[in-house]
């Protein structure tokens, strides 16, 4: 295995976990909102692109397909913990479950959005590569926007139907998604994929 896909693998199960813990917060950017875990999920989408780019579509929806497995071990962890009787001397249960005990429909509503859209950004990076040739930062700025607004349809449709009104929930978490993907992926898809021809560079020449 290659530098880059060891070290990119190892950053992308982490950021898997982080995205649903962070996901519990919801934030504000200006007069929209959007949950938190966005900033991890498109590290995500950098990610997979980048090893897409580096090491092909093949093994990028590999490394999706893998990450199911940190996804549901961390959420089966975090109820077995609440689930857990707590210390006598520790009063923060209460706290604890409601801020990380998700329901088992946003738990669906996750990992369904999940496997479909960095599914899908992955097969439009790669799809993108005859258009746009090596314009990296274009194609994965294209694939992370679509990927988004697939993401933040299913999951709000799933998580919110009938719960809450869906349409407010769908155009501010779409505007601040197409957002953030414009301003953040760009940048960061040139340096990772940067980086990680020198780091195997580095093995080639060593």
């Amino acid at each position: 295995m290659s530098r880059s896909l060891f070290i990119y693998s190892l950053i992308y199960g982490g950021l898997v976990c982080m995205a649903g813990v962070l996901g519990t917060k919801i934030v504000a950017i200006g007069p929209l909102t959007v949950e938190a875990g966005i900033f991890a999920f498109l590290q995500l989408v950098v990610l997979s692109s980048a090893i897409s780019e580096l090491h092909g579509a093949a093994v990028a929806q590999k490394l999706v397909r893998y990450g199911f497995i940190p996804l549901i071990l961390s959420a089966l962890l975090i109820q077995l913990v609440i689930a857990l009787p707590s210390a006598s001397f520790w009063t923060q249960q209460a706290a604890f479950a409601g801020i990380l005990g998700q329901g088992s429909r946003l738990m669906l509503a996750g990992l369904i959005s999940y496997g479909i859209s960095q599914t899908l950004n992955v097969m439009l990076f790669d799809a993108l590569r005859e258009g746009t040739g090596k314009l990296v930062w274009l194609r994965g700025m294209i694939a992370a926007v679509a990927s988004q607004i697939v993401d933040t349809g299913i999951f709000l449709t799933i998580a919110f139907l009938g719960v809450l009104p869906l349409w407010p929930l769908l155009v501010s978490g779409i505007t601040a998604k197409i957002a953030l993907s414009i301003v953040m992926v760009p940048p960061l898809i040139q340096f990772a994929v940067s980086l990680g021809r020198k780091l195997d560079q580095r093995v080639a020449t060593a």
